[in-house]
């Protein structure tokens, strides 16, 4: 199982990285792959420790999509880095081994400190179509244009039905991506 979670990390110059990034629990560890080249994979084997957020708040993953990394934070409790101010919870780890790989390495990271710090309410059908039109959107550049066409269509359905004002922003940032992706397409094609 893939929990869809926001990953914070520092910097070589110190500034704290914000990126969506699912984990999966793999017996006593959290495992992290990130695929390169990654900002969060080049500090957590830098610094070997990052903190996993949950949040239930979408505009986090698209607004990391979409270039907008300006989100509250606070320091983390035990290791040198930051945590999300308005995350749910948050889980702080050390990475202790990494598995390499060129495409996508293997970070097993073991849990160093967890706190709740709100309490979770549960997605609504808006908040899930977010999320999954942000992994769409992390994917562009592999997947063909008519299987994204039909699957913002689908999606769509629960953001006109159940989208609150933070759903509603979060699934334009998306939108907008997505059609300059195309124009940048059908631009291409014309040259």
């Amino acid at each position: 199982m893939i929990r869809e979670t926001v990953v914070t990390t520092r910097a070589e110059d110190g500034h704290i990285h914000i990126a969506p990034m699912g984990i999966r629990e793999e017996g006593e560890y959290l495992l992290l792959a990130p695929f390169r080249p990654s900002q969060s994979l080049d500090n957590m084997l830098r610094d070997r420790y990052a903190v996993i957020n949950y949040t239930d708040d979408v505009r986090v993953f698209a607004g990391c999509l979409t270039g907008r990394w300006q989100w509250p934070l606070c320091p983390a409790n035990r290791i040198e880095g930051a945590r999300l101010k308005n995350a749910l919870a948050h889980t702080e780890v050390l990475v202790e081994r990494v598995e390499d790989d060129e495409l996508r390495p293997r970070l097993l990271c073991r849990p160093v400190h967890e706190a709740q710090h709100a309490p979770f309410r549960g997605f609504n059908r808006a908040q899930a179509a977010v999320l999954e039109a942000a992994v769409l959107v992390s994917r562009l550049h592999m997947l063909p244009w008519q299987k994204i066409q039909s699957e913002i269509e689908y999606l769509n359905i629960a953001i006109e039905k159940t989208a609150g004002p933070h759903e509603q922003q979060a699934w334009k940032w998306l939108m907008e991506a997505v059609t300059q992706y195309r124009e940048k397409q059908r631009n291409e094609a014309s040259v």
